[in-house]
């Protein structure tokens, strides 16, 4: 009997340890939500303005969007304008995989396919990805950063 007692222990503490960490992992995940609450409003507030590419100056133009209140979305962009175009568009900093590349954020889709569209557009009023709305606010507010500084005054 007393070593069936000693399993029995030994299941009870494997319980006990595991409900611990379960509630340790939740603590963390509400503390991150919480935590990073303030920065996913401040970017769900965002919005992006309407710039006429048509009467940009021609040249290269790197734009930020840095957040106030969280970091974590900080994106930065290079926009290059040529023949009343805009013509490419690279991230800097943000939504990028190890390589460098743009990362891919739902479905197949990423900020690379986001920016395909506004090339294609001419225009920053495009969809945004879905699942990926905050990323795709950022990098479209960046976007519109660079854009202001080839607008003629």
């Amino acid at each position: 009997m007393s070593k069936r007692r000693g399993k029995k222990r030994k299941f009870n503490k494997c319980i006990i340890i595991l409900s611990i960490l379960c509630v340790i992992t939740v603590i963390g995940w509400i503390g991150g939500i919480l935590l990073t609450a303030p920065g996913r409003h401040e970017v769900q507030q965002l919005t992006i303005n309407v710039i006429d590419i048509q009467n940009l100056r021609e040249g290269t133009y790197v734009g930020e969007y840095i957040g106030i209140k969280d970091h974590s979305r900080d994106t930065k962009v290079r926009a290059i304008i040529s023949a009343e175009r805009l013509t490419d568009i690279k991230i800097l900093k943000g939504a990028l995989d190890k390589t460098g590349n743009p990362a891919e954020l739902k479905d197949g889709l990423g900020i690379g396919d986001l920016f395909s569209h506004v090339i294609e557009s001419q225009s920053l009023q495009v969809d945004v990805i879905s699942g990926a709305t905050l990323t795709s606010k950022t990098h479209l507010k960046a976007l519109e950063n660079a854009l202001q500084q080839a607008e003629t005054k």
